[in-house]
């Protein structure tokens, strides 16, 4: 019994080193077609993420009022037109955002400004993100 196991052991070894010495893997090549544009505006968006950095921003007003927000943005326009101003919706509130400072002590200096007109501002360094 012991060499009957043997003997099929032997050759289920020798059928399968013959079978697998013959067999070839499948070559081939690949071809990608992409439209020409796409490596510039690759090559742009690399651009834009060097240079948009994490800037500090100062906010000036958080509320869920849009009409609120709009009139503070207003009165922040005419008082401080040294530095634009942004509105963004982030559910559920309007925000204002001001400046791009690159140093917090750039953020500090007009921050000791915009604190007087408006007490409610705050400092704050926002996340990259792709939306604008």
């Amino acid at each position: 019994m012991k060499i009957l196991n043997l003997n099929l052991t032997l050759i289920a070894i020798f059928c399968y080193a013959s079978l697998t010495s013959h067999s070839y893997a499948q070559q081939g090549t690949v071809t990608i077609n992409q439209d020409k544009n796409i490596d510039v505006l690759l090559n742009l968006k690399k651009e834009i993420n060097k240079t948009d950095t994490d800037y500090y921003k100062i906010q000036i007003y958080s509320g869920s009022h849009r009409s609120e927000a709009e009139d503070t943005q207003s009165k922040f326009n005419s008082t401080f037109s040294q530095w634009d101003s942004k509105i963004l919706y982030e559910y559920p509130n309007f925000k204002i955002w001001t400046g791009s400072f690159i140093t917090r002590l750039e953020a500090d200096r007009a921050f000791r400004d915009i604190k007087t007109k408006f007490p409610n501002a705050l400092i704050l360094k926002p996340k990259k993100s792709n939306k604008k």
